[in-house]
């Protein structure tokens, strides 16, 4: 072997380790991103929904204040909404999970759901806070320094339009927001309307587990925007009947449920390596239909785990993975 030959294999050795740590890295913050976003939610679904009068109330005192001009994000979800209603250019702060549109790369981090970095929140002097529902200590905080907050709830995907709303009306962009959830909305119809009269599958939408296992295995409950985008595709949630927005069953519950669909989403693709792989763990629950029938399917993408404005990529994915005849080419 040549000398050349000789040190581009060691090069290529000494990388390894590099390249596996950071795809270790990857994997860890993508799986970050689903809990923070789908578990982290929960919680601040668990915060106190304002009346209608309240509501009504904040909406006229946003009317009579101007929009911001500076804006911290610590939802992601929030942010492209932001984006996609044309108030980019106002955000000057989001958090460690936000990925899209592109243009947040260039933006300071400011923490996430469990650690905001308060102090570097305040040091980017916006006028206007994302924060999540759960997050009542700093939002007292930005309260008290005179700074106005938008206190988000999760919700499902009527709540996720009537969240994109509400920001239009804080930024002064009501009707941009307006176009964009009237689109979504009649997306979704069409999507409906595709499916409809095809057999439902009873499917199983699981977020999250252990990796290498089927232990610590979180699914899709009934509620929230996961089940919402289920439904739409032309799904029936085998969890349906659990009023929270996810589950953690046991092997035998999910013997009982007999989904005859099993799919699993990431924020980060996987390899098909990675995908054999787990095809394999499932075959300890071989009676199971979805694992006898070999209808385990894997998805990924931000927008199966971000309650935004491109829910309607993720609502596409599920429909087409459930009824793939009917979105074949003709």
């Amino acid at each position: 072997m040549s000398a050349p030959a000789r040190q581009a294999v060691a090069t290529a050795a000494a990388l390894r380790p590099a390249r596996a740590r950071q795809a270790e890295r990857r994997r860890r913050t993508a799986r970050a991103l689903v809990v923070a976003l789908v578990f982290g939610a929960v919680a601040a679904g668990c915060a106190p929904t304002p009346t209608a009068s309240g509501q009504a109330a904040a909406a006229s005192a946003a009317h009579r204040t101007a929009p911001p001009a500076r804006i911290v994000s610590l939802v992601p979800s929030v942010t492209e909404m932001l984006f996609a209603i044309g108030a980019g250019p106002r955000v000057v702060g989001v958090s460690r999970y936000d990925a899209f549109p592109p243009e947040v790369e260039r933006l300071p981090r400011v923490g996430a759901l469990v650690d905001p970095d308060t102090e570097r929140i305040f040091s980017l002097r916006p006028d206007l806070v994302v924060l999540y529902g759960s997050q009542t200590e700093e939002l007292a905080r930005f309260t008290a320094a005179g700074i106005r907050t938008f206190n988000y709830r999760h919700a499902g995907v009527d709540g996720v339009l009537q969240t994109l709303l509400e920001v239009g009306d804080v930024t002064g962009l009501a009707g941009e927001a307006a176009r964009i959830v009237q689109e979504i909305r009649v997306h979704n119809e069409a999507v409906r309307r595709r499916v409809a009269g095809l057999p439902r599958p009873r499917t199983m939408l699981v977020i999250d587990r252990q990796p290498g296992t089927l232990q610590g295995l979180y699914a899709s409950g009934g509620r929230g925007f996961l089940h919402d985008m289920l439904e739409v595709a032309g799904g029936v949630n085998v969890f349906a009947d659990v009023s929270r927005e996810s589950v953690q069953p046991s092997h035998e519950a999910l013997l009982t449920a007999a989904p005859d669909v099993v799919i699993e989403i990431s924020a980060e693709a996987r390899e098909p390596r990675q995908m054999e792989h787990d095809r394999q763990l499932w075959q300890v629950l071989g009676t199971i239909p979805a694992v006898r029938n070999q209808r385990l399917l894997y998805l990924s993408g931000q927008h199966l785990v971000v309650p935004g404005p491109r829910l309607t990529l993720g609502i596409d994915a599920l429909a087409r993975a459930l009824h793939p005849d009917a979105f074949a080419a003709p």
